[in-house]
């Protein structure tokens, strides 16, 4: 059965949110085991972080390209149109994640 595509939008925020921020704040626990300063750690790890989190948030790289290739060769413009918005939702995670975080250490990205 076929989810609702508001449905996978919303997924593709909170997925991106979450592998970001948790990422993030796992790497910079690392860090404060490893006596480097967990900080600076936490912002350098959530500048490493972002494209994954994208690429995790929509499904892998092979799922969009296909779905750019069916969009482009077979004239299916719905299913384009709807990568664009997964992608841009995942960015949209991203995005909040980083202003959190930027929030959370006073610091700027």
């Amino acid at each position: 059965m076929e989810e609702r595509f508001i449905f996978a939008m919303i997924k593709c925020f909170f997925i991106s949110f979450g592998v970001l921020t948790g990422g993030a704040l796992f790497g910079s626990l690392s860090a404060y085991l490893t006596g480097d300063p967990p900080i600076s750690e936490l912002i350098l790890a959530a500048k490493r972080l972002r494209i994954w989190a994208i690429v995790a948030a929509i499904g892998g790289t092979f799922d969009a390209i296909s779905t750019f290739e069916k969009g482009i060769f077979e004239a299916s413009t719905i299913d384009l149109i709807k990568q664009i918005l997964l992608i841009i939702a995942a960015m949209g995670g991203v995005k909040s994640s980083l202003m959190l975080i930027s929030w959370i250490t006073q610091g700027d990205f």
